[in-house]
């Protein structure tokens, strides 16, 4: 969700006051959109950004994805972070959980890791331009 937020640019917000943003003057009405794809990216808050190092999260991390830490935003901040984001998480770790427990995972035959192509297609969400193809076999 760092590296391919569901949407990648927030739901814009409309500055309610004049302010100044790192240097940016942001006129009262002004419409802002925040880029979480921007920020799961940002070389100041992530060591090699552009790699999926799921680790980084394992045991001592401090950046939660619950809208404090404006270094992950997946489900925005804030007042309007996503009423949802409770169930949307329970929900994804019980269905992860699920199928690493009953399948072990694997490349299709003659695919090698350096050959998975991770380019996505920009949108309103992200999709992976090519479909990623991992054969489950049932291990009971």
């Amino acid at each position: 969700m760092r590296l391919y937020p569901p949407t990648p640019l927030l739901v814009p917000r409309e500055a309610r006051q004049d302010a100044i943003l790192n240097g940016f003057k942001i006129k009262k009405k002004t419409l802002v959109f925040v880029n979480a794809w921007a920020i799961g990216r940002d070389p100041k808050s992530w060591e090699n950004p552009e790699e999926f190092l799921p680790e980084r999260f394992l045991g001592g991390c401090d950046i939660d994805f619950k809208g404090s830490d404006f270094e992950l935003t997946p489900f925005g901040a804030g007042r309007r972070i996503c009423p949802g984001m409770s169930t949307g998480v329970a929900t994804v770790e019980l269905l992860l959980a699920n199928l690493l427990y009953s399948f072990d995972w694997g490349l299709p035959d003659g695919v090698r890791t350096e050959d998975i192509n991770y380019d996505t297609n920009a949108g309103i969400t992200m999709h992976k331009k090519n479909e990623l193809s991992l054969p489950a076999h049932v291990h009971f």
